[in-house]
C-alpha cells in the first residue's frame, strides 16, 4: 500500500508499513456522486490516472454531462482514504466541473463521433494531507508481449448502483470476458464489447485484464487497463418476455487517455 503525499513540485508515493496488505486496484478506483448545487443526482464510478506529475480522475463523459437526458451536474464528489491503518477514515473531496462557464474536464471525439471517456485534472495541492491512493499510468495501457483476444478474462471494478463496502469505502469487482474482436472498433465505434453483469453506477469503471507475466498479485502493475465501462448494449427488437437481455456492454478503448491527458 502506498501513501500519496503532497510535495511542492507535484506528488510522490511513499511506501507505508502496511504495503501489500490491500489490492492496490481498490485504491485506484473511487465512488463518484454527481451534484447540482446541493442536490445529489447520480452515482457513478471512476479511477485515478497519472501522467508525469499530473493526476487525473477518469470516468465516462455521460457521468459529467448528458444533454440527451438533461443530466447537467455542476460538481462531483469522490471519497479519498486518509489512513493506511484504518480504511474507514476518508475525506469527501469536491471537484467543480466548470469555471466561469467553461468545462474543466477534457473529452475526445474521433471519426465516428464522441468518445464516452472524460478526464478531469485533480489539483494535488488541494488534496487532504496523507491522502492514500494509487493511480494507473501509461505503463498500464501496454500489453507488452502478451496477446489480448476475444474470450480473455476481465475484471470490472466499480460501484454498481452505488453499492460498495460502506465501512471501508472500497469498490466491488465483477468478472467478465472480451466479447468482440479486441483491437477492432465494434461497428466502427471506439469500443469493444464485454459480457459482464453490470448496473447503473458502473459507468466509468476500469475494465482490466490481469497480466499473465509475473507480478505481485496485489500490485497495480499486475493489471492492464483495457477499457472504460460505459453502458449496457441490447437490441431494440428483443422481446422482453421471451428473450433475456444480451448481457453485453460497451468498453471504450483507453488509448484515448494519451490524448485527453496530454
Amino acid at each position: 500500500m502506498l501513501f500519496l503525499m503532497r510535495v511542492d513540485m507535484g506528488w510522490t508515493t511513499v511506501p507505508s508499513d502496511t504495503q501489500n496488505s490491500l489490492e492496490e486496484v481498490l485504491l485506484a478506483t473511487t465512488h463518484i456522486r454527481t451534484y447540482w448545487g446541493s442536490q445529489h443526482l447520480t452515482n457513478a464510478s471512476g479511477f485515478f490516472f497519472q501522467r508525469d506529475a499530473r493526476l487525473f480522475l477518469v470516468t465516462s463523459s455521460h457521468v459529467l454531462q448528458d444533454q440527451l437526458t438533461r443530466h447537467l451536474p455542476d460538481r462531483i464528489e469522490i471519497e479519498l482514504h486518509t489512513s493506511a491503518h484504518d480504511l474507514s477514515r476518508i475525506a469527501i473531496f469536491s471537484i467543480p466541473l466548470f469555471s466561469q462557464g467553461a468545462e474543466l474536464w477534457t473529452r475526445a471525439s474521433d471519426t465516428a463521433g464522441s468518445v464516452d471517456i472524460a478526464a478531469i485534472e485533480i489539483a494535488v495541492d488541494r488534496l487532504p494531507e496523507q491522502t492514500l491512493l494509487r493511480a494507473f499510468n501509461v505503463s498500464n495501457l501496454d500489453a507488452g508481449s502478451e496477446d489480448v483476444a476475444i474470450g480473455d478474462d476481465l475484471t470490472v471494478v466499480g460501484f454498481p448502483l452505488g453499492f460498495h463496502d460502506t465501512v471501508h469505502y472500497l469498490a466491488v469487482a465483477r468478472s467478465a470476458s472480451i466479447a468482440s474482436a479486441y483491437g477492432v472498433r465494434f461497428q466502427r465505434q471506439g469500443y469493444f464489447l464485454t459480457d459482464a453483469r453490470t448496473h447503473r453506477g458502473s459507468s466509468g469503471s476500469p475494465v482490466l485484464r490481469r497480466r499473465r507475466t509475473a507480478h505481485s498479485a496485489r500490485s497495480l502493475d499486475a493489471w492492464q487497463l483495457l477499457g472504460v465501462h460505459s453502458t449496457r448494449m441490447d437490441m431494440r427488437t428483443r422481446d422482453v418476455i421471451e428473450d433475456e437481455s444480451l448481457g453485453l456492454n460497451c468498453a471504450w478503448y483507453t488509448d484515448v487517455l494519451l490524448l485527453i491527458t496530454a
